[in-house]
């Protein structure tokens, strides 16, 4: 009997959606994680998902780390588990949080300071954009080619080869994706994120994550997890600690972080809710991958088609 391995993939900022927990499994396992959340932060965790909250970059994160635990441990009530965890960007605190890595009493303490740090280092006039169709170096130049001081744009995700992406002053990023449209992009636009993440103006929110971090307890992980910052499968609890602390002010490398999953054996690749982003680039990546996102798919297919694929 072959076992597919099962990776399992949790979406970063920009894929959150109005009333995003209203769509999560109805099962005791998401009405625990959804319990131990509002304890945790003192308020109803619904408060953080609405169309208003969702403007402020905390209430985004937390509903994000909320809604990937949630339907992870959904998974895990019915006996289906992972063989690898990735998350993007504020994504890996859910990845991390499955691979029994850190408690999601603790990322939810890490998550609010992170989210809080974001918004009140650049509270305005930041963000990030998205190019696709051109190539890396190609971008670079043009990055330099308008870098201003006073409105500095920087790279910063690379989520598939010809999908990067860049962050930093509005103005700066405007430039620079009218250009890249100019010069052969196939489309370039907006990000719905309200900060420069991923690139060095958030090198202090890194610094003081690191900080927070030393208080909470690292363990090494029970399921493969894999990195934003190296792309590579962690297992010391300081590299992870590292990782989670520094990859909001460094580029993600998903693409290569993926690709590291794919040529571990991972063959089905399952997006956590709200997102359809990395699993349509997995599937792109992956062509003889069975790829799903329980937002589309909903979870009792995704569940169903998990634990067939595993006993193949």
């Amino acid at each position: 009997m072959n076992i597919v391995k099962l990776a399992f993939l949790f979406p970063g900022q920009g894929s959150q959606k109005p009333a995003l927990l209203n769509d999560l499994s109805t099962c005791t396992a998401v009405e625990n994680v959804l319990e131990t959340a509002t304890a945790s932060l003192n308020e109803s965790v619904f408060n953080f998902h609405s169309k208003e909250s969702l403007a402020s970059t905390k209430a985004v994160q937390l509903s994000l780390l909320t809604a990937g635990v949630a339907t992870f441990k959904a998974f895990e009530m019915e006996g289906v588990t992972p063989d690898f965890v990735a998350g993007h960007s504020v994504g890996a605190f859910s990845a991390a949080v499955a691979a029994g890595v850190i408690e999601f009493k603790d990322a939810l303490k890490i998550v609010k300071l992170r989210g809080e740090l974001m918004e009140q280092a650049y509270p305005e006039g930041y963000g990030m954009g998205v190019v696709l169709g051109i190539e890396r170096n190609k971008l670079q130049s043009l990055i330099a080619d308008h870098f201003d001081a006073k409105y500095p744009v920087y790279m910063a995700n690379q989520n598939a080869p010809d999908q990067l992406t860049i962050s930093g002053a509005l103005p700066g990023i405007q430039e620079v994706i009218d250009d890249a449209r100019e010069k052969g992009a196939r489309s370039s636009s907006m990000l719905n994120v309200r900060t420069p993440s991923h690139c060095p103006l958030l090198a202090s929110v890194s610094h003081d994550l690191t900080e927070a971090l030393h208080d909470i307890t690292i363990h090494r992980p029970v399921i493969p997890y894999a990195g934003n910052r190296k792309a590579r499968l962690l297992y010391d609890p300081i590299d992870i600690r590292l990782d989670l602390a520094e990859s909001v002010s460094s580029a993600v490398q998903w693409h290569d972080a993926s690709t590291v999953l794919y040529e571990k054996g991972a063959r089905l690749f399952i997006e956590m809710p709200p997102g359809t982003v990395l699993s349509r680039l997995a599937a792109k990546a992956f062509p003889d991958a069975r790829v799903l996102s329980v937002e589309e798919s909903g979870f009792d297919d995704c569940q169903f088609v998990a634990m067939r694929e595993r006993l193949k």
